[in-house]
């Protein structure tokens, strides 16, 4: 097996809506890995449709995005444009 992946800190600004529905929906503690999940198949392309296929098997991930996206769609539809 390969060596371990080293983490690194990332400092990053989103609207304060955004962090209130993350904190919330995904929980203070699980932010980072939520937000990895989502990102990593975009920056590590390696092999992407067996990145997406992984994803997609595990259940507590989907629940979690499935999640997300209803409430940012809910928080989109009562925006005002």
């Amino acid at each position: 097996m390969g060596e371990p992946a080293v983490q690194k800190k990332l400092t990053i600004a989103v609207d304060e809506r955004v962090y209130d529905g993350l904190y919330t929906v995904v929980g203070r503690r699980r932010i980072s890995r939520f937000i990895e999940s989502l990102v990593r198949p975009y920056v590590i392309g390696k092999d992407l449709d067996a990145a997406y296929r992984q994803m997609t098997q595990d259940g507590a991930r989907e629940a979690e995005a499935l999640h997300w996206v209803e409430a940012a769609v809910g928080d989109a539809a009562d925006e005002t444009w």
